[in-house]
């Protein structure tokens, strides 16, 4: 769900031989992303330890959790990541690892690899702002020609995911997931 619905996307699309199926739940950081304003690239510069991060608001730890994964750098201490404003002005070569990681930018490199699966779903409810990336997604496939099931089902980005779990993703994995010696 959420950052695991983006791991699903992005890991899936490379492994197709690791994995028989995939359940795709509410998938973020599908689309590139830009710098953000200025004032919110400064404020994330500001933060300068692990301590600050740690108390800094959802968006900026999330936006710092990005850079880690995304823009690591060994050498820029203590939290050893490049932002990607510098002074509040975008940096090309940091955003252009972000937008390297962005499964809408990439699908189309892995089509052969997502004709493999036995199955793909995806979901995401309505009132999540993810939603618009993962119809994309849907669309991608669909232009492809790769079986993919999408829905949208009455909901925010939080508050199905139990109900989801156990009345969808379970199913489908019980249907679609295929063992040797199984018929």
């Amino acid at each position: 769900h959420s950052m695991g619905g983006y791991g699903t996307t992005r890991i899936g699309m490379k492994y197709p031989e690791v994995f028989g199926a995939l359940y795709i739940m509410s998938p973020c950081c599908l689309s590139a992303r830009g710098a953000p304003p200025a004032e919110i690239g400064k404020k994330l510069e500001a933060i300068t330890t692990k301590d600050e991060a740690e108390k800094a608001d959802w968006m900026s730890r999330a936006t710092l959790a990005s850079a880690a994964a995304w823009s690591p750098d060994p050498k820029a201490p203590p939290l050893y990541l490049d932002l990607p404003t510098k002074d509040g002005v975008p940096q090309p070569d940091v955003l252009a690892k972000w937008a390297a990681n962005a499964p809408l930018a990439m699908v189309d490199q892995y089509i052969s690899n997502l004709k493999q699966y036995n199955a793909i779903a995806m979901d995401v409810g309505d009132q999540d702002g993810l939603r618009v990336d993962a119809a994309k997604l849907h669309d991608i496939l669909d232009s492809y020609g790769i079986a993919n099931s999408f829905e949208i089902y009455s909901g925010t980005h939080t508050s199905a995911v139990a109900d989801r779990f156990q009345n969808h993703v379970v199913p489908f994995f019980s249907q679609h997931l295929k063992f040797e010696g199984d018929k």
